[in-house]
């Protein structure tokens, strides 16, 4: 949960609370013309990156992408070739210590101490950023109440299940009140009803304030939480907006599937040979068809199939999602 290591503190040196000496409007988060290679490797290839203050916003990116580069030069924890990259206005270097103190991550590997109980674990965290136990102690019950810790308060960590370690998780990370929060993948291997509270436990932060800055591989809770979306892909910035507009700059207009169990080799070609049809495939029990826009293309479709002597059973059609946006712009699965 740390930013980096620990930083110096000064028993004069105030908690930086939101908007102290920083611009009220600058962004939360501005990186232009990012660099980073490892060797003859391009990790970051003139990235750019604008999250607004309030906002929730989604980074998505396959495996490899830069995603974790982005963010741990974000947070000065890596060096970077060229570029420039400011945080609430001001320049983040690996000695912005009251830059640092108002940022908080909840990683996706749950990072906490199984020596101590989960009240130890969040108050061992908050002391990273408050010095002082008088100030910690309200901010540790605080983030207590917040997951919902409070019947496990003297647990150690090994004695929680799955979605209570990640809320401790959480709690760690947010505990001394930031300003910017990272949520790496928080609801990996959770169950419903625990990514259903760390859902709304992040919706319930950012309306106190927090800009939260939010990666996942789940597209549902993505679109659920996010106010804009980047998508990107070999360290470059390929698409941003909100859902709708992501969805609003592919071809894919519609995702039909259609079961039927005897469709000819000739039937499948003619389906394909659509001029709506970007590309159909058929697995022997079910025709799953991605359209373009356009208002007739189910009926059309289901025409073409009965022309072909094709029995037909169950159907659906859906519009596209943001794993087709994905698809389209990246060439991959959001895990490839």
């Amino acid at each position: 949960m740390a930013v980096a290591s620990p930083p110096p503190t000064r028993d004069d040196e105030s908690i930086p609370r939101k908007g102290a000496d920083m611009t009220d409007n600058a962004p939360a988060v501005h990186v232009s013309q990012l660099v980073k290679r490892y060797g003859d490797m391009v990790a970051l290839d003139y990235f750019d990156l604008d999250v607004s203050q309030g906002e929730i916003f989604g980074l998505l990116g396959p495996n490899g992408s830069g995603k974790t580069t982005a963010i741990n030069c974000i947070l000065s924890l890596l060096t970077y070739d060229a570029g420039t990259i400011r945080v609430f206005g001001q320049p983040m270097t690996p000695t912005s210590y009251a830059l640092k103190r108002r940022i908080g991550i909840v990683p996706q590997n749950v990072a906490v101490f199984n020596e101590l109980t989960v009240t130890e674990n969040i108050d061992y965290f908050c002391s990273l950023y408050v010095p002082k136990k008088a100030d910690r102690a309200p901010l540790v019950e605080e983030a207590i109440d917040f997951t919902g810790l409070q019947d496990f308060r003297r647990f150690r960590p090994g004695k929680l299940s799955g979605g209570l370690l990640r809320r401790l998780n959480i709690a760690c990370g947010i505990a001394h009140r930031p300003d910017l929060i990272f949520f790496d993948e928080p609801t990996v291997a959770v169950d419903p009803q625990s990514r259903n509270a760390i859902l709304e436990g992040i919706r319930k932060l950012n309306q106190a304030g927090a800009t939260v800055i939010y990666t996942s591989h789940y597209m549902e809770e993505v679109e659920q939480i996010c106010d804009r979306i980047l998508i990107m892909d070999h360290g470059r910035h390929l698409a941003l907006g909100t859902a709708d507009e992501l969805k609003a700059m592919i071809d894919t207009g519609e995702r039909i599937t259609i079961e039927t169990f005897d469709l000819t080799d000739d039937a499948l070609s003619t389906v394909r040979a659509l001029p709506f049809v970007i590309d159909a495939t058929y697995d022997g029990h079910e025709l799953t068809v991605r359209c373009r826009r356009g208002d007739h293309n189910l009926v059309d479709l289901i025409g073409v199939l009965r022309g072909a002597g094709a029995n037909l059973g169950h159907l659906t059609s859906r519009p596209p999602s943001l794993n087709d946006v994905f698809l389209e712009l990246t060439g991959k699965a959001l895990r490839d």
